[in-house]
């Protein structure tokens, strides 16, 4: 694992948990820190879809079921590259609906402690590749060398 930093608020850039973002769509906390850096080798997990090891879709219209896969997918990349949640870096999110969001923290929570969230990026798109996947999310990560 490599020795990861995490800066919650650069001079002149306000803190993310400053703003006033609807509790009811999951944004009671904003979490993660804006910048997230380290030493190491990069991995770079392209976006993960809720499909099983067969490659047949889970959680059709369930964002929890969905989001539970999509973060098994990412350990299994990241143990791929000889990485865990602890080396990821950033997270980025492509969700349907940002309803889905509460969903997603809730996944990521069972893989990643609060006081180790990496930076992150939340994107409402219109429309993933297929219709029935709600949520899509890309992780970079750096490991130790």
């Amino acid at each position: 694992m490599s020795e990861l930093t995490r800066i919650p608020a650069p001079d002149g850039v306000a803190a993310a948990a400053q703003y006033s973002l609807p509790q009811a769509l999951g944004f009671a906390r904003a979490g993660g820190a804006p910048i997230v850096l380290g030493t190491g080798r990069f991995v770079a997990i392209a976006g993960q879809l809720a499909l099983d090891e067969r490659g047949r879709p889970v959680g059709e219209g369930d964002p929890a079921a969905q989001a539970r896969q999509v973060f098994e997918n990412l350990r299994r990349c990241l143990a791929a590259a000889g990485a865990t949640f602890d080396d990821v870096v950033k997270l980025t999110y492509f969700v349907t609906d940002m309803a889905h969001m509460p969903a997603v923290r809730a996944a990521r929570a069972e893989h990643i402690a609060d006081d180790r969230l990496p930076a992150a990026s939340a994107v409402q798109v219109a429309a993933l590749v297929r219709p029935e996947f709600l949520i899509e999310v890309e992780a970079f990560a750096v490991v130790a060398p």
